[in-house]
């Protein structure tokens, strides 16, 4: 079976082409693929499907096998994809995700995609978006007690859930503890994306990302919008603002409307060809 690696600011996916026909993955075959000891490697796998609302359907796996809503390096890589490899001709695509259809803008450089615009649609800060327990509609500058410590933290959905946490450091330590102490916290009952902010003035933050069911990756486009939809919120930015991720930079913009685009590249890494016995070999139990 004929595979292809991508990434967006170092988040890196394994896209699989179920056009043509389908494809059906098991926990272990997605665990296996993901892994980057026994598999190809990545932070979750993106599926190609025909979609009868959209140019086509993409599904995300994270390495835990659970499924995310949507996933906007994720749709920068499809895009890439499909325009490169001659599926898609037109500059702007509709994509269908779990979270709804995604708007896409192309943008080239001597004929291969090298940024991709992401409508990400507009943020939801009422608890029962995320979904999140507690008192109040919204969940905006609430202290949380995680780790042995308590933070004041802006949650929302962007499509997925956010906890988006205000910080002076981002030091290693603490988005190792609070990260992983978040995304299972009781307030969330279906997990959460974790996002560590340091503002650095009005147009210009630092993100660091902890993503449910794939840990920190070196970046995340639904993080990133959310991170300014909550700074916005809270009055620390502006609406075009530059966002500083461990893999790179990335623009964020919100409209007066509320709308989010993310701005970003996509690479094509390589691609290749899984071995025969390869669903033998995801009968490892990989931990």
């Amino acid at each position: 079976m004929e595979f292809f690696k991508y990434h967006s600011l170092g988040n890196d996916y394994i896209l699989l082409d179920a056009l043509q026909a389908p494809l059906r993955l098991s926990p272990a075959d997605i665990q296996m693929l993901c892994h980057r000891h026994l598999g190809i490697g990545g932070d979750g796998i993106i599926v190609i499907e025909p979609s009868e609302r959209a140019m086509c359907r993409m599904i995300n796996f994270n390495p835990d096998a659970s499924q995310a809503d949507v996933s906007g390096n994720g749709l920068r890589c499809l895009a890439k994809h499909l325009f490169d490899s001659g599926i898609q001709a037109e500059e702007e695509m509709l994509v269908d995700t779990p979270s709804g259809v995604k708007k896409l803008k192309i943008h080239t450089t001597l004929g291969k995609v090298s940024t991709v615009e992401v409508y990400m649609g507009s943020p939801d800060f009422r608890r029962s978006s995320i979904p999140m327990q507690g008192e109040g509609e919204e969940a905006v500058e609430i202290s949380v007690a995680a780790a042995g410590k308590t933070v004041s933290a802006t949650c929302l959905s962007i499509g997925n859930p956010h906890c988006v946490l205000f910080l002076d450091n981002l030091e290693d330590a603490l988005v190792r503890e609070l990260g992983p102490a978040i995304e299972n916290h009781p307030l969330f009952p279906l997990r959460v994306n974790v996002e560590f902010v340091q503002v650095i003035d009005v147009s210009e933050m630092r993100l660091r990302s902890w993503e449910r069911g794939a840990g920190e990756t070196m970046a995340s486009a639904t993080g990133a919008a959310a991170a300014v939809a909550a700074a916005l919120r809270t009055r620390r930015c502006k609406r075009k603002i530059h966002v500083q991720l461990p893999g790179g930079l990335m623009e964020v913009e919100v409209a007066p409307d509320g709308n989010i685009v993310t701005r970003g590249p996509a690479r094509r890494v390589f691609r290749g060809e899984l071995d025969e016995d390869w669903r033998e070999r995801s009968r490892i139990i990989v931990a």
